[in-house]
């Protein structure tokens, strides 16, 4: 996949087939349009090509919003080249580009910059200034300007019943059955493992904590979880906990995982960590001793969540 930072930046010398929008999550909603444009590219006479933008618009234009996203932008390339995308552009999103006209943004953009063929949009898109164009003043644009507007049914929406909105409301109720299902995929967190207290190391439970670089990115309801990721082109599972550690006075939230049957040096590696299951909430136990033997039943109940899944 070919990735541009900027509109100006993208060159083709085929038409394209396009589809735009923020695609936070790349949910099954989304996937059911990012499919419709490859399908659109299979006779090799259109590249396919996805508009997205950073800062998500939300950060930009609501000075209050403390919007957290599904995915970091890495993490959006990633799933973008798994399904087969060829070319996306990242826009930096500002101001001066929220107030393009929509038939400047069509005309400038679409037409002159990614001399587009189609445009396979949802039912409920607007864009141009205020967001005040629809779909039909984008078809009238398609005639004027001579591209085809491709429209998902609301039907076909309605069916999949999701939303970015839906799947933030899941994860931050600790719902991953809910969130999983509507992504498509296992929500994931990418971080790097430091050297935290290392007091899991003295109770038998060694974890390796990571830290996530952006702020932005939405960590689900503090407790903990079943887990999984691939070390070393090996599939491991585990169980992690978000939270505060109470138990020891922790003041900072931290993302710690301890591994099932492995045990190496992370240090400084980068991890994604698939979240599978919430097994129960943050906790605050009397003693270290009974924080341990609460996360032996936490390991068993894992165990047999993982032995149901194989």
């Amino acid at each position: 996949m070919k990735i541009f930072h900027s509109i100006k930046d993208f060159s083709t010398t085929k038409k394209t087939i396009l589809t735009l929008g923020t695609f936070d999550g790349v949910h099954i909603g989304h996937q059911k349009i990012l499919e419709r444009v490859i399908d659109n590219t299979a006779n090799d006479k259109y590249e396919s090509l996805v508009l997205t933008f950073f800062p998500h618009p939300r950060m930009v234009l609501q000075e209050q919003s403390e919007i957290k996203l599904l995915n970091t932008i890495d993490e959006k390339i990633h799933l973008l080249e798994m399904i087969g995308i060829q070319n996306l552009v990242i826009h930096p999103f500002d101001e001066a580009f929220s107030k393009l006209t929509a038939e400047d943004f069509v005309q400038t953009v679409l037409v002159n910059q990614f001399d587009i063929h189609k445009i396979i949009i949802g039912h409920d898109h607007r864009f141009g200034r205020n967001r005040t164009a629809n779909i039909d003043d984008l078809i009238g644009f398609g005639k004027k300007y001579g591209f085809e507007v491709e429209q998902i049914s609301v039907q076909e929406i309605n069916d999949l019943s999701v939303s970015s909105t839906k799947i933030r409301k899941a994860l931050l109720a600790g719902d991953m059955a809910l969130a999983n299902a509507y992504l498509g995929y296992d929500y994931f967190l990418t971080g790097t493992v430091f050297k935290g207290k290392q007091l899991g190391r003295t109770i038998g439970f060694p974890t390796a904590n990571i830290k996530i670089k952006e702020d932005y990115k939405l960590i689900p309801l503090n407790g903990v979880y079943v887990v999984k990721s691939i070390i070393n082109q090996k599939t491991v599972f585990g169980m992690m906990n978000i939270g505060f550690n109470p138990t020891v006075s922790g003041e900072k939230l931290s993302i710690e995982i301890h591994f099932l049957d492995f045990d190496a040096d992370l240090y400084n590696q980068k991890l994604t960590i698939s979240v599978l299951k919430h097994l129960r909430p943050e906790q605050k136990f009397d003693s270290i001793d009974l924080l341990t033997k609460q996360l032996e039943i936490d390991k068993n109940t894992a165990i047999a969540y993982l032995s149901e899944l194989r």
